[in-house]
């Protein structure tokens, strides 16, 4: 996968600990395979309640080495799983012989302990199904959505059922165009190593991956689903510009003219950033600098806004 995190030593000792009554045993492999990126899994525990049927059986196990830890449920409608995951959580970061916990689960329930595991400086790797809460995907460090993964992988067998729209809690690409937009913005417009943006995006969205919206690089997901941007390659790196060629200054030039047009007055901001917008079709006042087009007006010498009304300046 292209822009892997590359903060981790890939030799960090982890935690694996997985709640099998909330995980399901096809995503086994995956599990693994993801964590070999961040490093070596010290401990490897799943907790539930063996009694009953859950599809992690004796032969997966021992496949990954895993050691299960059985977990009655002595309370009708209590998760006594929960508390186990908890508490054999707890007895290994005191042991202090790992440097993160990844923690397997879509259970928002974990979310504090995902916290609390945090405010030891652990790094808290967390996998799931895309139907995870946000909060607990944002509680760790970095989130996995396993099922996206395991099917970009090609390694969720054809029975798997697909998650409808809606059952999805990914980071909306709306929020990562942004976020690109804002590193360009950071670098006066020009354009920005991708690699850099990886960097960028992993930092502020914790289940970011390529992955979760269909493509294995980020450089494809861009060019595919960000318009807007160019990716391009030079030195044998990649880099992601902005198509559109609008600058500040011809943005200002044409509002002044749409105001002289309307007599030097135009009553409602709302028809103005509505004639602006049906002539530049992908207009963002954020790749300017500014959230909305009021905030712009004002940056503008030549114009005055007073409440929703704008007009130019009168010549001293």
């Amino acid at each position: 996968m292209e822009n892997k995190e590359s903060l981790l030593n890939e030799r960090m000792q982890y935690a694996v600990l997985i709640d099998a009554d909330n995980v399901s045993s096809k995503y086994a492999a995956t599990i693994f395979e993801e964590l070999e990126s961040y490093g070596v899994s010290t401990y490897r525990r799943i907790y539930g309640n063996w009694s009953r049927g859950n599809g992690w059986n004796e032969q997966l196990l021992l496949e990954h080495s895993i050691m299960p830890v059985q977990q009655f449920a002595y309370t009708s409608g209590k998760n006594a799983t929960d508390m186990a995951m908890v508490i054999d959580a707890m007895d290994i970061l005191y042991k202090d012989k790992v440097q993160g916990f990844c923690i397997v689960t879509s259970d928002s329930d974990f979310t504090r302990l995902a916290m609390r595991l945090r405010e030891e400086n652990m790094f808290v790797l967390g996998m799931g199904e895309s139907k995870t809460p946000m909060a607990l995907t944002r509680a760790c460090n970095k989130f996995i959505h396993l099922n996206l993964v395991a099917e970009q992988n090609k390694l969720a067998n054809a029975e798997n059922d697909d998650l409808e729209p809606d059952e999805q809690n990914v980071t909306p690409i709306s929020e990562v165009r942004q976020a690109i937009l804002a590193s360009i913005n950071e670098n006066g417009g020009k354009p920005v190593d991708l690699a850099r943006v990886g960097n960028r995006l992993n930092d502020k969205f914790s289940d970011f991956d390529s992955r979760n919206y269909g493509y294995t690089k980020l450089s494809t997901m861009v060019s595919q689903e960000i318009p807007e941007l160019h990716v391009f390659k030079k030195n044998n790196l990649y880099y992601v510009e902005r198509c559109s060629s609008l600058t500040k200054e011809e943005l200002e030039k044409e509002i002044c003219r749409m105001i002289e047009k309307n007599g030097g007055i135009i009553e409602n901001l709302s028809t103005l950033n509505d004639d602006l917008h049906k002539k530049y079709k992908q207009l963002d006042y954020k790749q300017f600098g500014y959230s909305r087009i009021s905030s712009f007006l004002r940056s503008m010498k030549t114009v005055t806004v007073n409440e929703n009304q704008v007009s130019l300046k009168k010549e001293q």
